[in-house]
């Protein structure tokens, strides 16, 4: 008969207590604000607004293994008759790691916890812009991994313009400031035009 393995195995099975690991652990809105600052004149006006749309990133340790990351974003509505709608959303989550290396701390909060909470945000935003009377706006999505690799060479371009003659002319790099978490820049624009109902 064979021998059958006497040890339960649980969720996550297979891993050892030294892999990495990553898990979400809560979502929520953290901040909403929701305009209609022209209402009512807003729903005679002819002309169709442009849609800006910004986001910002922030990722903060709040105890041993556990993360919040947060999303917020900024999407104005304007027409050259004036503000049609506001929408500003702070959606975060609560990511626990274990056993994760100092270098991936940066692409695991600023790309994937981010890629991972932007579908719930852009819903959200999609039904508050429905609530001002408006068609829904539907974001198109954001590449968190070219914003981050962005926000990373410009962290290091500032630190080779700024780094010591001495350490030039001996052709040593200067060493980022903090190049794990860098706060990535609220610059994204979104040609979306949404519609009066």
């Amino acid at each position: 008969m064979a021998e059958q393995e006497s040890s339960p195995q649980g969720n996550g099975s297979g891993q050892s207590e030294t892999e990495p690991q990553v898990a979400t652990l809560a979502q929520y809105i953290k901040d909403l604000s929701v305009e209609n600052p022209s209402s009512p004149q807003v729903f005679q006006w002819q002309s169709a607004p442009s849609i800006d749309v910004q986001f910002q990133l922030n990722a903060e340790k709040i105890a041993d293994d556990v993360h919040e990351v947060a999303v917020k974003i900024e999407v104005t509505a304007r027409s050259e008759s004036g503000v049609h709608f506001v929408v500003d959303l702070t959606y975060a989550g609560l990511f626990g790691l274990r056993n994760m290396p100092e270098e991936a701390l940066g692409p695991v909060l600023l790309v994937e916890a981010p890629r991972l909470l932007f579908p719930f945000a852009r819903q959200i935003i999609a039904e508050a812009v429905t609530n001002t009377g408006f068609a829904p706006l539907l974001l198109d999505p954001i590449d968190f991994g070219a914003a981050y690799l962005s926000q990373l060479q410009a962290i290091q371009q500032q630190g080779l313009e700024g780094q010591p003659a001495a350490a030039a002319e001996e052709g040593q790099p200067a060493e980022p400031a903090d190049a794990d978490q860098p706060e990535v820049p609220a610059d994204e624009g979104s040609s979306e035009t949404p519609t009066k109902d």
